[in-house]
């Protein structure tokens, strides 16, 4: 699995593509596309990588299936502290998010991320003591993850079908709660993901 490979699989009447990067306009999105034109069932659809990948829309659709996620608001400038940030622009993305607990750090990570206020943020006010866990699932599947996530990922799984996606989550005590999800690079799998991974596009492991 090297760089921007991109593999199809097919069981039964569906079809999966797998990739590190679902960005629109990219391979990854266009062979999903042509696959929909051609009248295929695909898995991800062009739709759900669009919902899947803007934070918001994201939570709002995980809210609605019963998964648990953070709380969310829109703003131009101001940001409750502790917070985790993320972008809203065209060229922002889900992986890349900031968690800020002072005022000067908030305001040098709002001007970055905001191009000097020319677009708006997304930010979740974070508890005290809250952690953040990421992991990576691979068909709905983790490795070494809490009970609790992995029953997350299979439902995100369910909600939006992405073979491989990064999963942040913020922990406060024993929950969890989704904070968002992003696209998964083959270079950041570990030895067990990698290996989960080649068994589905060999055919050695059945969704």
């Amino acid at each position: 699995m090297i760089k921007d490979s991109l593999f199809t699989i097919q069981r039964g009447d569906r079809w999966h593509v797998i990739s590190e990067d679902y960005s629109y306009k990219t391979d990854s999105y266009y062979t999903i596309l042509r696959m929909e034109t051609e009248g295929k069932r695909v898995e991800p659809s062009t739709a759900a990588l669009i919902d899947a990948f803007v934070v918001p829309i994201c939570l709002e659709r995980a809210k609605i299936a019963g998964i648990p996620v953070c709380e969310w608001e829109i703003s131009q400038a101001y940001v409750p502290l502790p917070s985790i940030i993320y972008g809203l622009n065209y060229f922002a993305s889900a992986s890349e998010f900031f968690v800020v607990y002072d005022n000067d750090t908030a305001k040098e990570v709002i001007k970055h991320l905001t191009n000097r206020g020319k677009y708006p943020f997304c930010y979740q006010k974070l508890e005290e003591n809250a952690e953040i866990f990421r992991c990576i699932a691979i068909f709905g599947k983790t490795s070494a993850s809490p009970e609790a996530i992995k029953n997350i990922a299979e439902r995100i799984y369910k909600l939006f079908s992405i073979p491989l996606v990064k999963m942040a989550f913020v922990k406060t005590g024993k929950d969890y709660a989704l904070s968002s999800l992003s696209p998964a690079r083959y270079s950041h799998l570990s030895d067990d993901e990698r290996s989960l991974l080649e068994a589905y596009i060999s055919r050695q492991e059945f969704l």
